[in-house]
């Protein structure tokens, strides 16, 4: 086997690897700025806890109820 011919195939693909992880790294990073700044503010009254429509938390102090 020629190990040699096989080395600059092999670090092209390296080269290939790490620029797209380098992309992907990027938009990501993107995506989780823009989602940071499209938070809705805290609602006022809500539940004090996790969404209980999300979480199957349909109780308030104890008492289950029905919205």
């Amino acid at each position: 086997m020629n190990d040699q011919a096989d080395q600059p195939a092999e670090d092209q693909i390296a080269a290939r690897i790490a620029e797209a992880g380098a992309r992907a790294k990027t938009e990501a990073d993107a995506r989780r700025e823009k989602e940071a700044k499209a938070q809705l503010p805290p609602e006022h009254g809500g539940p004090k806890g996790p969404e209980p429509t999300r979480f199957g938390d349909w109780e308030r102090k104890g008492i289950a109820v029905d919205f």
